[in-house]
């Protein structure tokens, strides 16, 4: 069983048992969660396509932990300007392990 989901902008094909780690979402560790925004689901030879989400269709997880990913550098350079800006950005994720398709 497997299903495409959306959350936070961006799409994941998730199937159950399966670790990851997407865009910051409120809630403590250990709690479920529930995606309702399933752009398709199903088996080898059962497939539902949603127009644009699949009606009915959840995936439940748990949230296993909330963190921040490692730092990546942003470099601005300009030649002939001198102009160089150096910044660094943390992004913050959830990791969620995915439990039930519906």
């Amino acid at each position: 069983m497997l299903a495409i989901i959306e959350t936070g902008g961006k799409q994941y094909r998730v199937y159950p048992g399966q670790k990851i780690k997407i865009e910051r979402l409120s809630g403590e560790i250990g709690s479920p969660i529930k995606f309702e925004s399933v752009l398709l689901s199903g088996e080898r030879d059962n497939v539902v396509i949603g127009v644009p989400y699949v009606s009915g269709g959840k995936v439940t997880g748990k949230i296993i932990a909330q963190g921040r990913d490692d730092r990546k550098i942003v470099f601005k350079y300009h030649s002939k300007t001198r102009e160089r800006k150096k910044k660094s950005h943390r992004q913050q994720f959830t990791e969620v392990e995915i439990i039930e398709i519906k």
